[in-house]
């Protein structure tokens, strides 16, 4: 690996690693995760899956399932990143968890590039999605030596 193969590999293992201490702002029980965007090495915004503003802070119902309204930490970002002044054209987002579907649209039409993330999900229509867009998806293994 190129000396700036290694930078870009510690930067990204750096930003994962606080798109994970973001998720630990979700109050959703079943799975907290993170996002965070980078432009231009700055955060320009970050998310963690919950519910709405003004909303209950309880993801899940009696039976312990995700109640249909809660948002993921991408869609956050992203919105978040709308009611900013800052543009997500060509920049990265750091997720703790492999994009849906749905948050690939999201992402597709914010003009992120890039997306880095370091939990696969069971179902990688979003990262096929992400791919066909000509988005760069990679992974990074969390338990692989981080520095």
């Amino acid at each position: 690996m190129e000396e700036k193969e290694i930078k870009q590999l510690n930067l990204d293992k750096r930003y994962v690693r606080m798109a994970r201490i973001w998720a630990e702002n979700s109050y959703c029980q079943r799975r907290q995760v993170g996002a965070i965007v980078v432009k231009n090495k700055m955060i320009i915004s970050d998310g963690y899956n919950g519910t709405p503003e003004g909303f209950e802070n309880v993801c899940e119902d009696e039976y312990n399932v995700t109640k249909p309204y809660v948002l993921h930490a991408e869609a956050n970002a992203i919105t978040k990143l709308a009611r900013s002044h800052n543009s997500s054209e060509g920049a990265t987002m750091y997720v703790t968890a492999s994009p849906c579907i749905e948050c690939a649209k999201l992402i597709i039409q914010a003009g992120i590039r890039r997306v880095v993330y370091s939990e696969k999900y069971r179902l990688e229509d979003g990262i096929n999605l992400l791919k066909r867009a000509n988005i760069q998806v990679d992974y990074i293994n969390p338990t692989e030596n981080n520095e």
